[in-house]
């Protein structure tokens, strides 16, 4: 959940504060979002609030396209472009365009390298990166 005030839009890059870590998504508009995440076979509402605990250790992962509310759970969640400050961001309909084709598709995992932010920025700014790592 979030506190502020600030909505999404399409191409926006999402940050939902965990535990330990960050994890990461494109909104993709209708209460959307575009991450990176387990492949477990665990069913849909528990394998959007457990994904990235379980996807740190991974080294693959499945790209979903699930509810915003559903990624999140109980956690809170930003919009967080703060990587527009010194990166030029595809337009909106390019980011929602450049994400779809990916849903329901393996892809490598690395917590240092290819990871839901590394994945989130590729799509925004065409270059993927953390400074999470």
């Amino acid at each position: 959940m979030t506190d502020d005030k600030q909505y999404p839009k399409p191409g926006d890059l999402i940050e939902f504060k965990r535990r330990h870590y960050q994890h990461w998504a494109v909104y993709v508009g209708d209460g959307n979002v575009i991450h990176v995440t387990n492949t477990g076979k665990a069913d849909d509402n528990h394998l959007s609030q457990s994904a990235s605990n379980e996807t740190i250790f991974a080294s693959k992962a499945q790209v979903k396209k699930q509810p915003l509310n559903d990624v999140a759970g109980d956690d809170y969640w930003c919009v967080n472009n703060k990587y527009d400050h010194f990166r030029i961001p595809f337009p909106t309909e390019e980011i929602v365009r450049r994400a779809e084709p990916w849903v329901d598709i393996e892809v490598p995992y690395n917590v240092l390298g290819k990871n839901c932010e590394h994945f989130g920025t590729m799509l925004r700014y065409g270059q993927g990166f953390s400074d999470q790592v």
